[in-house]
């Protein structure tokens, strides 16, 4: 008789598509140990099927405009920190891509979205990166800036899409057909794919950043206000990656 170990080792290993036959190799083993290693299984496959179900609800506005070859998802990172660029991502996904626990990057761990940054490149058709630095969000404000990092990431894609679904937001100067869809970063599965690479992107550069500039948290705040960047401001000052127009009140 196989030991406990072996059973529980087995089943780790294996692929979601084999779990239910280990389940009926096992079934009528009544040691405690199996039946406790066979309801972690169960409960893995219907996990599993219910993510699938939130993933199909996630397709939609794709659906939806299933006419279309090209659909894009648009959305945007950084438009609140204190330092560092505004990011803006554009993804182009294959119909029908099932990318499970895809979501809005902000309900979403590190571990997690580096993990799906990274099935999510290899999976899409095309991926566009806008970044507008803090200069020129002085220069013409932040929203100005989101849209132009909008605009730079659609440039910036390999395929020209036929259809832009944008989280929220009408993006001026642009000529191709566009949704914009409230809350679509937990809404449409190409937005939340945008949202992720835009965040992992952008995080990645203040992590960089931080090393430049040492002293305001850059790697753990990316850049956001919290307690020790401000006390860092009032203490160092400003870098030259900071956006005056956020900072004036503070320094």
């Amino acid at each position: 008789m196989e030991t406990i170990g072996n059973i529980k080792k087995e089943f780790e290993a294996a692929e979601m598509a084999m779990l239910p036959s280990l389940i009926e190799k096992y079934n009528n083993d009544n040691r405690k140990g199996v039946l406790k290693i066979i309801n972690t299984a169960e409960k893995r496959i219907e996990n599993y099927r219910k993510e699938l179900l939130r993933i199909e609800e996630m397709k939609i506005y794709e659906n939806k405009y299933s006419e279309y070859e090209y659909i894009c998802g648009i959305d945007e990172v950084g438009r609140g920190p204190f330092a560092g660029p505004v990011c803006a991502c554009a993804v182009i996904l294959p119909k029908n891509t099932d990318i499970l626990y895809v979501n809005d990057s902000k309900k979403l761990s590190e571990k997690m979205r580096d993990k799906l940054y990274d099935e999510i490149c290899s999976k899409a058709l095309a991926i566009g990166i806008g970044l507008v630095d803090n200069k020129t969000i002085d220069e013409i404000n932040i929203l100005q800036a989101t849209y132009e990092a909008m605009r730079q990431a659609i440039s910036n894609l390999k395929i020209k899409p036929d259809l832009l679904l944008n989280d929220a937001v009408t993006i001026p100067e642009v000529d191709i057909k566009q949704v914009p869809i409230i809350k679509g970063d937990a809404k449409s599965i190409s937005i939340a794919c945008a949202s992720i690479v835009a965040k992992v992107t952008r995080d990645r550069l203040m992590i960089e950043y931080d090393k430049k500039y040492p002293g305001y948290g850059f790697a753990s705040n990316k850049g956001y206000g919290t307690k020790e960047h401000i006390e860092a401001l009032k203490k160092l000052g400003k870098t030259a990656i900071h956006r005056e127009s956020f900072i004036d009140s503070i320094i």
